[in-house]
C-alpha cells in the first residue's frame, strides 16, 4: 500500500469522516460517545474546530478515498491553556494497521508545531486501546496516568489514558502565540 496523501479536510469529506467516527462510536471504545452523531452535527463540529484555529486533516488514497481524519482542538476552554492542544485521530477499519494513523498523526503534529503550539494531549478512550498507546508512544508521548473506569459502554467500565508530548520548544521558552 502506497503512502496516503494528508490533506486539509474539505466538507466533502464529512460523509466518510461521519461513516469512520460512526463505525467506532458502535463498534470501538475509543469514543465513549453512545450514539453515532448525524452529518449535519459532525459537519458543525468539524466548522468549530476550524473556526477555532485548529488543524483538521484527512488522509486519503491514491483514488481519493478518505482512509482516515485527525483533527487538534483546545485541551481546554479558558484561557491558560490556550498552548495547548488535544489531539483525534480515526482510521477507517480497512485502512487499520496500515501507517495511516501514523501519517496523520505525525503531520498533526508537524502541522500545530507550526502554529506555535506548545503541548499535545492525547486522551485515549480504553487502557486496552494497545494499537492507539503505541503509536502515540512511537510519535514522542509520554504515559502521564490513567484515570480508572470514568466510562460505562458495551456493558462494561471503561478507562481513559493520557499520554502527552511536547511540540516545538515546548515549556523551555515563553509561547510565542498570544
Amino acid at each position: 500500500m502506497t503512502a496516503p496523501v494528508i490533506r486539509d479536510s474539505r466538507p466533502a469529506d464529512l460523509p466518510a469522516i461521519a461513516a469512520i467516527y460512526a463505525h467506532w462510536v458502535e463498534h470501538g471504545r475509543a469514543s465513549f460517545e453512545l450514539s453515532p452523531p448525524p452529518l449535519e452535527e459532525m459537519a458543525a463540529r468539524r466548522e468549530a474546530i476550524l473556526s477555532g484555529g485548529f488543524p483538521y486533516l484527512v488522509a486519503e488514497d491514491a483514488a481519493g478515498a478518505v482512509l482516515g481524519y485527525a483533527y487538534a482542538s483546545a485541551y481546554r476552554p479558558r484561557p491558560a491553556y490556550r498552548h495547548s492542544v488535544e489531539n483525534s485521530v480515526y482510521v477507517a477499519p480497512d485502512a487499520a494497521r496500515a501507517g495511516t494513523g501514523r501519517a496523520l498523526l505525525q503531520a498533526l503534529v508537524a502541522r500545530c508545531e507550526a502554529e506555535g503550539f506548545r503541548l499535545m494531549v492525547a486522551v485515549i478512550g480504553d487502557s486496552a486501546n494497545a494499537p492507539s498507546i503505541r503509536l502515540h508512544e512511537a510519535l514522542g508521548f509520554t504515559h502521564a496516568g490513567t484515570v480508572p473506569s470514568v466510562g460505562w459502554k458495551h456493558g462494561r467500565w471503561l478507562d481513559t489514558v493520557l499520554m502527552f508530548r511536547a511540540l516545538g520548544p515546548g515549556d523551555t521558552e515563553p509561547p510565542s502565540r498570544p
